[in-house]
């Protein structure tokens, strides 16, 4: 699935608005990983998404650049080893550790159509993704 980031989100935006999917994953997560591997499986999510939405991948234990997202500012917050970007845990629900993975469907006015922690099958997903289109 072509995956775009949160600078070039902004400037596909204003010219040619879509709704929006996040996928937030680690690369320590198992579950992400077999959920990619399915999803990608499925030549009709993959168009559906290719066609229809903007796809933004997020690792927030490896993504350590400022994100400007919703005229707010987010920042890595570094902890020992590790760490983790305050803009995951700005999408959580779960504001102390977000639970992985977590997609977050936001319409074209980002506004939030769809939020699912857990692995996500890919007739589920079609079913929510389809739905937004056509709200």
């Amino acid at each position: 699935m072509k995956t775009g980031t949160f600078s070039e989100l902004e400037i596909q935006q204003k010219e040619n608005p879509k709704p929006i999917i996040i996928h937030i994953y680690t690369s320590w997560c198992s579950v992400c990983k077999i959920e990619s591997f399915q999803l990608n499986k499925d030549k009709d999510l993959v168009h559906l998404i290719t066609e229809n939405f903007y796809l933004i991948n997020f690792d927030p234990e490896k993504m350590k650049e400022k994100i400007s997202f919703q005229g707010k500012e987010f920042n890595y917050l570094p902890n020992g080893n590790s760490g983790i970007h305050e803009l995951a845990l700005a999408l959580s629900k779960n504001k102390n550790q977000p639970v992985y993975p977590l997609w977050i469907v936001l319409d074209k006015d980002l506004n939030l159509v769809e939020y699912h922690e857990g692995f996500f099958k890919a007739e589920k997903m079609k079913e929510k993704l389809n739905a937004v289109l056509n709200f």
